[in-house]
């Protein structure tokens, strides 16, 4: 399946964006690094959450502002790194983590929560995946 066939997609609730991101992941290769780009509250973590179901991780999907990276393991190999930059200042120190290691990780998926902040060492190939919030339910997904 195409990304291009998925998008843009216009969500009415939090379980619509669960399905929607649930197909996304099932329809990308693994070493796919999406960008999620969206307000507080637009629904990044509820992506994720969905993201996670497509690949098949039953564990509970929260949001990593505090712990900045959550690690997801996959069934067969691999993981999901859900990352929220929002207190990262910059790449620089986003590469005193290591956070390179995640981003070309061939094996797994990488969702990035405010990429902005390492706009400039985001490898060829990421998905920009724009989110808007219409109203307390609807949002679109569109490529950026």
């Amino acid at each position: 399946m195409d990304i291009n066939t998925l998008l843009p997609f216009k969500s009415g609730s939090a379980e619509a964006t669960e399905s929607f991101a649930a197909q996304l992941a099932q329809a990308l290769p693994r070493g796919t690094v999406i960008a999620l780009d969206g307000n507080l509250g637009a629904g990044k973590t509820v992506f994720a959450r969905g993201f996670a179901r497509g690949l098949g991780i039953t564990e509970s999907v929260s949001s990593p502002t505090y712990t900045i990276i959550q690690e997801y393991p996959l069934n067969d190999g691999g993981y999901l790194y859900h990352m929220d930059l929002y207190r990262i200042s910059d790449s620089v120190s986003a590469l005193g983590f290591g956070i390179d290691e995640y981003l070309n990780a061939d094996d797994s998926y990488s969702l990035v929560e405010w990429p902005e902040r390492i706009s400039d060492i985001l490898p060829p190939g990421t998905i920009f995946l724009k989110i808007t919030r219409l109203s307390d339910t609807e949002r679109i997904f569109e490529l950026a």
